[in-house]
């Protein structure tokens, strides 16, 4: 396990953080088979930084993020917000008054050393010192789920082929009394 620091992040981390979403994006959407949906690709992104921004206008009011360093270098990321549109839609709203936790990012080069348990666990005292007891999550990368129903079981919703033939959707909803830190 390396030693890595996690803190809200700052304006000055702005570039470094948008630099780690392409990073991590773009190796997720090649590691999925689907690097060459060069518009979803660049959807996501601009996604993400847009949850930043927001964060950083809103002082953490509308989307909260916190980043993991290795030294000064930004490793990961991860945040909570509304539930997206997406989530709204599929759960025909079950899910709109949940926060949803995402952008659970590691940079590839860090990935398997434990940063993102570290990011989930400070986001689970996060929620539960702010009196959230439950959230949401989504996703629909195949290597994502996986670690996803390690940690948190069978999705909640289940939509097969959501995003093409052997591409489902799966969002979970999740008691943070319920999880295990470790």
């Amino acid at each position: 396990m390396i030693k890595v620091e996690i803190r809200r992040p700052r304006m000055e981390d702005i570039n470094e953080l948008h630099s780690l979403f392409r990073i991590v994006i773009k190796d997720t959407f090649i590691k999925e088979g689907i690097g060459e949906k060069l518009k979803d690709l660049s959807d996501e992104i601009e996604g993400k930084e847009k949850y930043l921004e927001s964060d950083l206008e809103s002082n953490g009011e509308k989307r909260y993020f916190l980043i993991a360093l290795y030294g000064n270098k930004v490793i990961g990321s991860i945040e909570y917000g509304p539930a997206s549109s997406l989530i709204c839609e599929i759960t025909n709203n079950n899910f709109k008054d949940l926060v949803e936790v995402g952008t659970v990012f590691v940079h590839p080069d860090y990935q398997r050393m434990g940063v993102g348990n570290l990011l989930l666990n400070k986001m689970y005292s996060t929620l539960k010192s702010k009196g959230i007891e439950e959230f949401c999550l989504d996703s629909g990368y195949k290597m994502a789920q996986k670690i996803w129903k390690k940690k948190f079981g069978e999705p909640d919703y289940l939509l097969e082929d959501y995003w093409d033939k052997g591409n489902d959707h799966m969002i979970w909803r999740v008691r943070v009394s319920d999880l295990v830190v470790g």
